[in-house]
């Protein structure tokens, strides 16, 4: 065996103070090959305990993330065993894939309804808008709760912002109040594009969209947009727009004290909604509780993704989101 090999592979237990065996010795190469046995199983303990160690930190974190769970939904349990009323966020972006998605939002309304000790339902909205498909669901799910629970009220408090979507929603309540600097409206539709042709002329770059069906390009922000496919969006837009105009009469009737700008896209401060009919007074979620429901003891229903869920979200579903994103479908209409 090399002698440099032997000066190289100097094994040592920090220990004991062993030292290498002496190639005089007539066992020196079975006593090397020991000591390499034995560094080696030396090497693997050391690895099975470190991958020990990182199961454990990983099953204290799933533990902890099922105790964080089970304590959310117990004292919400434990909060239900008196009368109160009954708060439900709406807060961001109104999409299906957020806290504010119907999906959720309609789980809370339903709970919150058919809670016997509930005695009216908060909606606390603060948000911009978003999807008018989603919007439009959790409008009709509070009427029909509605309908289903005549003795419980629905309230509608505007924060910082109820616009749009989130007006669409809010328009479905008994009554709305919202601050006196809110932004309140926003009753209009908007789909989002761009357009790059004459870039792309100037730059020499030609386009070659291949597409089965002659209107499947439609918002290709890379080619012109034709007079009829702009008829057919707008269209398209006037249509879902006269549904949300439709909801709001419906929801707020004779109380609507503007004209037809009050759904022309505009919004206004809480004080100005309030001449306009867009809302019925100023306050908060605890002045409506304490001095309109006469409970003011606030119990939370709001159904929101755990830690686990926002973590997993932002791997799949960003991914699955960037995806979509490469076809037409990403720009569909919103209300914002």
């Amino acid at each position: 065996m090399n002698l440099d090999f032997l000066k190289f592979w100097k094994i040592r237990d920090p220990g004991k103070a062993e030292s290498m065996p002496s190639p005089t010795d007539p066992e020196w190469e079975r006593a090397l090959i020991n000591r390499m046995a034995a560094e080696f199983l030396r090497n693997q303990r050391r690895s099975r305990r470190w991958g020990v160690i990182f199961r454990v930190g990983i099953l204290a974190y799933l533990l902890l993330l099922l105790v964080i769970y089970f304590a959310n939904g117990f004292s919400d349990s434990l909060s239900t065993t008196k009368e109160h009323t009954a708060l439900i966020d709406v807060d961001g972006l109104i999409a299906s894939d957020t806290d504010a998605s119907a999906e959720r939002l309609n789980a809370a309304l339903d709970k919150a309804f058919e809670t016997d000790q509930a005695q009216a339902v908060i909606l606390r909205i603060n948000s911009p808008g978003g999807s008018p498909v989603q919007a439009g669901y959790v409008f009709d799910e509070i009427r029909r709760q509605r309908k289903k629970h005549p003795d419980k009220k629905v309230y509608a408090v505007c924060v910082d912002a109820c616009a749009s979507g989130a007006y669409y929603i809010a328009a479905a309540a008994d009554d709305i109040y919202v601050d006196k600097a809110s932004l309140v409206g926003s009753i209009g539709v908007r789909l989002d594009s761009f357009g790059f042709q004459k870039a792309m002329e100037d730059l020499g770059i030609q386009r070659r969209l291949l597409t089965a069906g002659a209107h499947k390009g439609i918002l290709d922000p890379f080619s012109p947009l034709s007079e009829q496919d702009r008829t057919f969006l707008t269209g398209l837009l006037d249509n879902i727009h006269q549904q949300f105009i439709d909801a709001v009469k419906q929801g707020r009737g004779d109380r609507l004290k503007g004209g037809d700008e009050l759904f022309s896209g505009l919004f206004w401060t809480g004080d100005e909604s309030v001449g306009l009919g867009l809302s019925d007074g100023i306050g908060n979620s605890d002045y409506v509780a304490r001095e309109v429901v006469g409970v003011d003891e606030i119990v939370e229903y709001s159904t929101k993704r755990d830690l686990l869920e926002r973590l997993t979200d932002r791997f799949g579903t960003a991914l699955a989101r960037g995806l979509v994103q490469m076809g037409a479908l990403d720009r569909l209409p919103a209300l914002r």
